[in-house]
C-alpha cells in the first residue's frame, strides 16, 4: 500500500510539474525579429582625412585580418562558442603616441561595455590596431551622432562603431575597406502577426505605410534604421508614412515597444539579435 501510495504521489508530482511548466530555464518570448533584410549595407572604419598614412595602415590590417583568420576568430567569440576579450582604453594624454577611438559603446555584439571594459567586434579590433601601430589605445564612447563628428574634427583618430558608408559621412572621414555586411531588420512584439506573410521589404513597407501615420517606428539615432524611417536622399531612402521617434540605443527603443509606447523598431541586423535575446531572456 506505502509503495503504492509513493508511486501515485510521484506521478503527480511530475504531472504538476508539466501543467505548470516545470522547465525553468524556458524564456518567455516578448519581442521577435522578423526574418527579411530591409537594406544591405557596408561597414567600414572613418579614419581622420588629414592621417592618410593611418588610412593605409588601417586598410593593410583588414586585409591582414580577414586573411590570416583573426577576423573570424573574433566573430566566433560573438556569435559562436568562443569567448570575448576585454578592452582597456588607456587615459588620453596628448604628451604620448596614442590611438584615439571614437565610438558608441550601446551596440552590441561591434561595441559595449561591462563595467569598464569595452567588449565587442569593433573594440577588439581596435585593441590589435593599437598594438600592430605601437600605439595606446585611447577609446572615447560617445553619442553615436557625434562620433564621425569628433574625427572631422580632428578629436579623434578614427571611428569604430559599426558605420555604414555613406556620401555624406565620406565629407567628414575617409573610410577604411569595408569589413562587415549588415542588414536593418524590423523587431514587432512576439504576438504580433502583421507582417507573417511578407516576403521582401517592399511588402514590410507597404503594411507600414498603409498605418497612413498612424504607426510609430523607433531607431536608435543617426543609424541607418533612423534614416530607414524619415527618408534620405543620399541613403536612397523615400522613408516609412509613420511616426518615427529616436533613442540613444536599440535596447532603449525595443524597451518602449515591450512597454506599449511604440509599435515597431527598426535597427540593424545584429545588436537587433542580442537585444531581443536579452529582453525574451527576462521575459
Amino acid at each position: 500500500m506505502k509503495k503504492f501510495l509513493a508511486i501515485a504521489l510521484a506521478a503527480l508530482m511530475l504531472f504538476s510539474l508539466a501543467a505548470c511548466g516545470g522547465n525553468t530555464n524556458e524564456t518567455t518570448e516578448v519581442v521577435k525579429i522578423i526574418d527579411i533584410n530591409l537594406t544591405e549595407e557596408e561597414y567600414a572604419f572613418g579614419v581622420d582625412k588629414n592621417q592618410p598614412e593611418l588610412l593605409e595602415d588601417v586598410n593593410k590590417f583588414i586585409d591582414k585580418i580577414m586573411a590570416d583568420g583573426t577576423f573570424d576568430a573574433i566573430c566566433n567569440k560573438y556569435f559562436g562558442d568562443g569567448e570575448p576579450t576585454p578592452v582597456k582604453s588607456a587615459v588620453e594624454d596628448p604628451t604620448k603616441d596614442q590611438l584615439v577611438v571614437a565610438t558608441n559603446a550601446a551596440f552590441a555584439p561591434f561595441e559595449y561595455m561591462e563595467g569598464d571594459s569595452y567588449y565587442g567586434i569593433d573594440m577588439e579590433i581596435a585593441a590589435l590596431l593599437a598594438e600592430e601601430l605601437g600605439k595606446e589605445l585611447v577609446i572615447n564612447n560617445m553619442k553615436f551622432d557625434s562620433v564621425c563628428l569628433s574625427v572631422g574634427e580632428h578629436k579623434c583618430d578614427i571611428a569604430m562603431a559599426g558605420l555604414t558608408v555613406t556620401e555624406s559621412r565620406k565629407e567628414v572621414v575617409s573610410f577604411s575597406k569595408s569589413y562587415y555586411g549588415a542588414y536593418q531588420k524590423l523587431i514587432v512584439k512576439a504576438d504580433d502577426t502583421t507582417f507573417d506573410n511578407c516576403t521582401d521589404a517592399a511588402s514590410v513597407d507597404a503594411i507600414l505605410n498603409a498605418t497612413e501615420g498612424a504607426a510609430t517606428v523607433g531607431f536608435q539615432n543617426g543609424t541607418t534604421g533612423n534614416f530607414y524611417v524619415v527618408g534620405d536622399a543620399d541613403w536612397g531612402f523615400d522613408g516609412l508614412n509613420v511616426q518615427p521617434k529616436g533613442y540613444d540605443n536599440g535596447a532603449l527603443a525595443v524597451q518602449d515597444l515591450i512597454n506599449g509606447n511604440i509599435d515597431y523598431v527598426i535597427i540593424d541586423a545584429d545588436p537587433a539579435v542580442r537585444i531581443v535575446e536579452n529582453f525574451n531572456a527576462i521575459g
